[in-house]
C-alpha cells in the first residue's frame, strides 16, 4: 500500500519562521521534562508509610538520578549513561533515600549496589507508577554508605584508597605502579594505615555527588560479614608501606590518573 503526502507549494517558511517553530517545539519538550523533574522531586521528599523487616532497608530512588551533569556555571545537561555503556556500576543509579531501616534515620541518603535496583527487590503497587521514582526493599549488605555532613560507611564497611608506587628513574611520563592487594584505609579501626587485603576487595562505587557530578568511593569489608558467610578482607597491617605513604614515597588515590602524595589527595565530600 502506497503513502501519499500533499505539500502546498505556495507555503513558504523563511529561516526566521523556521527557527521560531523549532524553538517553540524545543520549549514544549523542555517544559514537559521540567514538569516531570519537579514532580519527581516532590515525590522524593514526601512522607512514605512503609516499614522494613529484619535484614532489609526500604528505600526510594529516582531512576534517572545519574542522567544529569552540572557545570561550574550552574548549567545542567542530560547525560544519558546507558547509551553504548554496559558497565552497570556506571549506568545504574545508586543514590537512594531511606524510608525505613534499622539505626538509619528516615530521609537519609545512602549508596547501594547497582545490581540491587532490580525487580526482585522492588515494592510493587505501592504508589501510582507514573513517575521515575521507584520503591525497593534492599538487603542491608547491599547498602554501603550514608550521608551525614560527608559520606560515611555503613556497619561492616570502611572506605579506602588504592596505593601506588611512583617511578623514580630518569625517564619522564612513566605512570606509577599499582600495589596489588593493598589499600590505604580512610575510616574505621584501621584509619591511616595500609593493609593487605584478599584479592579484588577494592570495590569502587560510582555515584552522583551533591553538585550533580560523578564521584567515586572504594569500600571494603575489613572484618568480613559473618551473617552472609563473607570472610575478613583485611589480612594484615603493612607498617612499612604506611610509613612510605606518610613520607610521600608512595601515592594514594582511586586510579593512576589521580594518584598523589597523601597530603594533597582529594577525598569525596
Amino acid at each position: 500500500m502506497s503513502k501519499y503526502f500533499l505539500l502546498d507549494p505556495l507555503t513558504h517558511f523563511d529561516n526566521e519562521r523556521a527557527a521560531n517553530i523549532r524553538h517553540s517545539e524545543e520549549k514544549k519538550i523542555d517544559d514537559i521534562h521540567s514538569s516531570i523533574h519537579e514532580k519527581d522531586k516532590d515525590q522524593l521528599t514526601e512522607r512514605d508509610y512503609l516499614s522494613h523487616v529484619s535484614g532489609r532497608i526500604v528505600v526510594k530512588i529516582d531512576l534517572n538520578s545519574k542522567d544529569k551533569w552540572a557545570f561550574s556555571d550552574g548549567t545542567v545537561i542530560d547525560y544519558k549513561r546507558r547509551f553504548n555503556n554496559l558497565n552497570l556500576r556506571e549506568t545504574n543509579p545508586v543514590n537512594c533515600i531511606v524510608i525505613s531501616g534499622e539505626n538509619i534515620p528516615q530521609n537519609t541518603e545512602i549508596l547501594v549496589h547497582p545490581n540491587s535496583i532490580h525487580d526482585s527487590n522492588r515494592v510493587f503497587d505501592y504508589k501510582a507508577d507514573n513517575s521515575n521514582i521507584r520503591y525497593y526493599s534492599l538487603p542491608k549488605d547491599m547498602c554501603f554508605a550514608y550521608y551525614d555532613n560527608g559520606w560515611k560507611p555503613l556497619k561492616g564497611y570502611d572506605f579506602a584508597l588504592r596505593v601506588f608506587k611512583p617511578y623514580n628513574g630518569f625517564l619522564v611520563g612513566i605512570e606509577p605502579e599499582l600495589v596489588e592487594r593493598c589499600l590505604y584505609v580512610t575510616t574505621g579501626e584501621f584509619e591511616g594505615k595500609a593493609v593487605m587485603t584478599l584479592v579484588a576487595c577494592d570495590y569502587e562505587i560510582v555515584f552522583q555527588g551533591k553538585d550533580l557530578r560523578e564521584e567515586r568511593l572504594i569500600r571494603f569489608r575489613p572484618f568480613g560479614d559473618p551473617e552472609n558467610s563473607r570472610e575478613e578482607e583485611a589480612v594484615a597491617i603493612l607498617d612499612d608501606i604506611t610509613d612510605k605513604i606518610i613520607n610521600g614515597e608512595y601515592y594514594v588515590g582511586l586510579s593512576i590518573s589521580d594518584a598523589k602524595p597523601l597530603d594533597i589527595t582529594a577525598y569525596a565530600d
